[in-house]
């Protein structure tokens, strides 16, 4: 290990010596930008491996070719270039951990703003909270706390970033017993687009809703301060099962979500298609606790698998169980469906959908073909009143469906863009026929959802207090300059 570190620096100072003798490109505003900002920031250019880091995504069709990558050090820093940025009208793009699943929401032609050197996990004990930069992926987060005995409501598998996914909503492993990542956030950091640092907590009242699932429309957050809770050893794991035993896997899928009320007991139900490997059915299995109560999950254990790895872990094992990043480099597109409940007949129409898509699509540039199934309780949205701009209602469980295709070339993208839409289109109508008629009205998942879904479809009754939010936050609609869904 030590040594491949060494090639690595070896490498990494031949670049940045081969660099310096290049005549690199310069833009007019990263200059302004390098001469304004302190030391503790740093302005990149093609041709470094900093800046191929700053514009990296692991979809690359999330990714773009910038006129240089700032990644600030300091919260004021932020401001001094929000403040070049607004002035000169430039394009831009923030970035966290680099998996945004839309084009354009964390990239941009322009200036990339990378988050990197955000990277600090401070637990404070006396207040049961951690303070998490906006530059780190859960994975970091989750390996800080494990000593304090301690976690958050975080992502669920390896890789994800915590800015975009706390800014989305955050669905977790803990979600049953705590709510949303959302839910369970105390505090914000956040540089306004008028460059002024300030924390937002809940006596900000429109500020701190609008950040509960609005994304970078308010600013840029440099820091979360989330509520933390005692973590023990968690048992679960990954089980691969062969896609001919699919029925017991979606019967054992529809019991769970209709019987187990456990709230710490939680699954994601996978059929996956690669290419050249074929299709299979994954069960992602999830306690918090070292044991299950008996019985529980006995309906999936007992399925005959290819392979599995369920056990009594820790829980950043479980989480890296199951890396997100599978199709790196390759292009992707997520889509989405808010399920009202997951019966075994909408598991027939989803079961038919995936082998229909995945036979299609792999026969062309597709390589990755996925459907994920997504039960959760009720007590993960709570029943009073909206409080987040999403989801716009607490009254009505939402189950996200999350349908994931990857492929190979540009010229392909708007038939796999068709191709989900057409098919999150098609289990959304077969589910209001089958009398899941919250559907056509529930609001969908906007970490999950196309680029190119209304706003009213994901903000819903909510969409109007937030336009007027960030009309009064940023007038001069500086954070417009920056892609993702818009106010």
């Amino acid at each position: 290990m030590l040594q491949a570190l060494s090639r690595f620096a070896a490498l990494s100072l031949l670049l940045s010596r081969a660099a310096a003798n290049l005549n690199l490109p310069s833009d007019p505003v990263c200059e302004d930008i390098k001469d304004a900002v302190s030391t503790s920031s740093a302005v990149f250019y093609p041709g470094t491996l900093e800046y191929s880091k700053g514009v990296f995504h692991y979809i690359s069709s999330s990714s773009d070719s910038s006129n240089c990558v700032v990644e600030p050090g300091t919260a004021a820093d932020v401001g001094v270039i929000l403040g070049i940025l607004g002035q000169t009208k430039t394009k831009f793009g923030v970035k966290g951990g680099g998996h945004a699943s839309n084009p354009g929401f964390s990239s941009t032609p322009g200036v990339q703003i990378y988050m990197g050197r955000f990277s600090s996990v401070v637990y404070n004990q006396a207040s049961q909270t951690a303070e998490i930069g906006a530059g780190l992926i859960w994975d970091d987060v989750y390996a800080a706390l494990e000593p304090h005995g301690v976690n958050v409501v975080g992502g669920r598998v390896s890789g994800v970033g915590v800015a975009g996914f706390t800014l989305g909503g955050g669905y977790s492993w803990k979600s049953n017993q705590y709510g949303l990542t959302i839910d369970t956030v105390t505090a914000y950091e956040l540089v306004k687009p008028d460059g002024t640092v300030t924390t937002v907590t809940p006596s900000d009242e429109d500020l701190f809703f609008a950040l509960k699932g609005g994304f970078n429309n308010f600013g840029i957050v440099t820091k979360f301060t989330l509520k933390t809770f005692p973590q023990t050893q968690v048992w679960g794991g990954v089980m691969t099962i062969p896609f001919t035993e699919h029925s017991k896997v979606s019967a054992a899928t529809a019991n769970f979500a209709a019987n187990v009320t456990d709230p710490k007991a939680s699954i994601i139900t996978t059929f996956n298609a690669v290419a050249g490997v074929g299709q299979i059915a994954e069960m992602l299995l999830f306690y918090d606790a070292p044991t299950p109560p008996d019985g529980i999950f006995n309906n999936f254990t007992s399925i005959p698998a290819l392979q599995t790895d369920v056990k009594t872990r820790s829980f950043i094992s479980l989480v890296q169980a199951s890396p997100s990043n599978v199709t790196t480099g390759q292009r992707g597109r997520f889509n989405t469906v808010s399920l009202q409940e997951i019966t075994p007949q909408i598991l027939d129409v989803i079961t038919d959908e995936f082998l229909a898509k995945s036979t299609s699509l792999l026969l062309g540039t597709g390589t990755f073909v996925s459907y994920d199934i997504e039960p959760f309780l009720s007590s993960a949205y709570g029943q009073s009143a909206s409080t987040s701009a999403y989801p716009s209602t607490r009254g009505s469980t939402i189950l996200p469906l999350n349908l994931y295709f990857a492929w190979l070339l540009p010229t392909s993208d708007s038939v796999f863009h068709d191709a989900i839409k057409e098919s999150a289109s098609t289990i959304a109508a077969a589910a209001i026929t089958q009398g899941q008629n919250a559907v056509s009205s529930n609001v969908v998942y906007p970490n999950y959802a196309t680029w190119d879904t209304p706003l009213e479809k994901v903000y819903g009754a909510n969409l109007p207090r937030l336009e007027a939010i960030k009309a009064s936050v940023d007038p001069q609609n500086i954070m417009g300059l920056a892609g993702g869904f818009k106010f």
